[in-house]
């Protein structure tokens, strides 16, 4: 670790930082590794992306010049050795003691709003090395899902996925259709990635992105608050919550047909989070307990509604 704490060192110098405390393992993961140390300044994270999520820091590195205000700005990045130096956040949505509905239903839109103002830069996003999960090529990224849980599960219900193909290049093609452009897909909003002070949000931890349909991203921004916080997956908040969010988009389409777009949206992008899950465990030494994940997710193409 001599390296990397060389290196924070540096960087806390460099920004008029001290540290005075040792460095920790925050968190240690296969797909990356947290460190933290107290400093002059409060907590500081340096984050070391296992290979397959690296391109988080060339993107720290482009959202700090396209969108500031929407994201927890580094201290300091290395793309090189990705390697990211980032201060505290304070507390997120969740462990805020907030209540997290209303505190959602302030960070949606503005969420929403930065997908927004990203959607020029879409080239931008893929040449920082977020994945290309646009509807256009999600067909061939259907194949690639299907090889690849098909290399840790040979059941039966994966060739039910597999003779689902033609209705996949049914919905990727009515995707493709959409009004709605291509946007960066945090693919992992929910409260404990989100920062609130006052009313402006601030988002962090994009390892799991992609450029795809923005709507992609309420497969977490609605299914968290089940999984985090109990809510049903038929309680009401949770189209309180969609609206708010599809609010920013109400000039592009009429809101039925947004609801549509975000179904289908969802739809398709279980295909894309079933990948993610796959580059997740590929950095895995054996296995463990997402292992199924991948297959779990991908099982979402012989439903009708992906939640």
């Amino acid at each position: 670790m001599s390296a990397e704490l060389g290196w924070l060192d540096e960087q806390l110098g460099r920004a008029g930082i001290k540290r005075t405390g040792d460095v920790t393992h925050a968190r240690v993961r296969p797909w990356g590794t947290v460190l933290s140390a107290e400093t002059s300044a409060g907590t500081v994270w340096m984050k070391v992306p296992g290979p397959q999520t690296v391109f988080e820091v060339a993107l720290y590195e482009l959202l700090e010049k396209l969108a500031p205000e929407w994201i927890l700005r580094p201290i300091a990045t290395n793309v090189e050795r990705g390697w990211v130096l980032l201060p505290d956040g304070g507390s997120t949505l969740w462990a805020s003691g907030n209540d997290p509905v209303e505190g959602m239903l302030r960070v949606l839109p503005q969420y929403a709003q930065l997908q927004r103002h990203l959607m020029p830069h879409v080239e931008n996003l893929l040449d920082a090395g977020v994945v290309d999960m646009r509807p256009p090529i999600m067909l061939q990224r259907f194949d690639e899902a299907v090889a690849a849980v098909g290399r840790r599960e040979g059941t039966e219900n994966l060739q039910k996925i597999a003779a689902r193909r033609d209705v996949v290049a049914e919905w990727c093609e009515q995707l493709a259709a959409s009004p709605i452009p291509a946007s960066l897909d945090h693919n992992d909003l929910h409260t404990k990635n989100v920062f609130l002070h006052g009313d402006r949000a601030r988002f962090y931890d994009w390892g799991d992105s992609v450029v795809a349909h923005p709507f992609a991203s309420m497969i977490i921004g609605l299914n968290g608050m089940t999984w985090i916080h109990g809510f049903a997956a038929d309680d009401p908040i949770r189209t309180r919550l969609r609206d708010a969010y599809l609010e920013a988009f109400s000039d592009l389409a009429p809101h039925k047909e947004l609801v549509a777009q975000m179904e289908l949206a969802c739809q398709v992008g279980m295909i894309a989070r079933a990948l993610v899950w796959e580059r997740v465990l590929a950095a895995a030494d054996g296995p463990g307990k997402f292992d199924t994940q991948p297959f779990e997710t991908l099982q979402a193409v012989l439903r009708d509604k992906w939640s």
